[in-house]
């Protein structure tokens, strides 16, 4: 399991070209992480016994767990409290069945215990399945970038991020990305807009997703993070825990099959799902982790609204992550070109030499500010000189 694990992080790990966010770096943990859960699982499924009914010996105990497995259990939704529930869930028959209440009560308990109602546990057998799925969709934004991406940045890197070569290979590798910046400039909008594109299906993902799983747990997942966290909060004798209401550890199981006489014979068992003590936990943190994702990925999304629309949001954020660069280059860049020549640029920046990047901008910006007769204070003799 480990060495599956391992190749898990092996495929989906970070290369040294960053050419994605922090934002698609999550969704990519994630998916190891959703991957870790479902080989967990389906490991306890295949080395234990993911059921164990409690029932008559006259019926083989394997066909009975095997039964219960396939058709599904239930449980009584009103047995959560009570004298005579065995476990949360687990009553006698309706008729049979009463609330340890008070006497003046009694009438009330017995009208409303006919009116509840049983719910079937049967998502255990597709946990695996849909965990495999979902980490599918939260790849699948990183997915369509990368192929959108198309080694781009890789292309216009050439090297230059180590900054060990010669000085003529070095100019004339500089010289190259320059010369495609500005034949190029102004033509990466498409490029960088399907980039943000990608940001946007990851917050509908992350919040799909948590529909998804409220519609696969029977409306019980939307409010799961908040009531297990009110649970922690009441007192300890009235509390009922939301975990054993979603992932009950004791269920029931009711077995048909024909007698001596041919007449049809009810067999009902009590039957332990060890597994979702594992699922319940998984759940838990996935509840909060698809909730920090959601946020983050909201914020993100605003982030490039703004970034769209600002452009002096776009100089103080090249000039707060790349501090070798003059304002001067700055300004003049983000003013003669689009927010996605910007986009590019600021990809470059995490992936050049410090020094090599400052170099390019400066040149950029002053080839820039020379086509309108002008040149950027201070840099021209800096690169002269360079």
């Amino acid at each position: 399991m480990i060495d599956i694990i391992t190749g898990f992080y092996y495929f989906l790990r970070a290369s040294r070209i960053e050419n994605d966010g922090v934002i698609f770096r999550l969704h990519a943990m994630t998916t190891i992480l959703i991957l870790t859960f479902s080989v967990i699982i389906s490991s306890k499924q295949v080395v234990g016994n993911p059921i164990d009914c409690v029932h008559t010996r006259e019926i083989p105990v394997e066909a009975f767990n095997a039964y219960c497995w396939i058709h599904s259990t239930y449980f009584v939704t009103g047995a959560m409290l009570g004298a005579n529930v065995a476990a949360p869930g687990v009553a006698p028959s309706l008729r049979n069945f009463h609330f340890d209440r008070p006497h003046h009560q009694e009438n009330d308990s017995e009208t409303s215990i006919q009116r509840e109602t049983t719910r079937n546990v049967k998502y255990y057998q597709w946990v695996v399945f849909v965990l495999i799925f979902q980490a599918i969709l939260f790849y699948t934004p990183r997915w369509l970038w990368k192929g959108w991406e198309g080694g781009k940045i890789h292309a216009l890197m050439m090297d230059l991020d180590i900054g060990l070569c010669s000085e003529v290979e070095k100019k004339q590798k500089k010289k190259m990305l320059l010369d495609y910046l500005w034949e190029n400039l102004r033509y990466h909008n498409w490029w960088a807009y399907r980039y943000y594109l990608c940001e946007v299906l990851a917050l509908v993902n992350v919040i799909g997703q948590m529909f998804l799983m409220n519609r696969f747990f029977d409306g019980a997942f939307l409010t799961f993070g908040i009531d297990v966290l009110r649970f922690l909060e009441s007192d300890q004798e009235d509390r009922v825990d939301p975990m054993i209401y979603v992932f009950p550890r004791m269920t029931k199981c009711t077995f048909y099959k024909y007698g001596v006489s041919g007449e049809v014979e009810r067999h009902d068992a009590v039957c332990i799902l060890p597994l979702n003590v594992v699922n319940e936990k998984i759940y838990v943190f996935l509840w909060f982790w698809f909730l920090f994702l959601g946020v983050l990925s909201l914020i993100t999304v605003i982030y490039r609204i703004v970034i769209i629309f600002s452009p002096r949001t776009r100089v103080y954020l090249l000039r707060l992550r790349f501090r070798l660069v003059r304002r001067e280059a700055v300004e003049t860049i983000v003013r003669r070109s689009k927010v996605g020549d910007w986009f590019l640029l600021y990809m470059l920046g995490e992936n050049l030499d410090t020094v090599i990047y400052r170099d390019v901008m400066h040149e950029l910006a002053n080839k820039l500010a020379s086509r309108h007769h002008h040149s950027v204070p201070g840099i021209k003799g800096e690169l002269q000189e360079a």
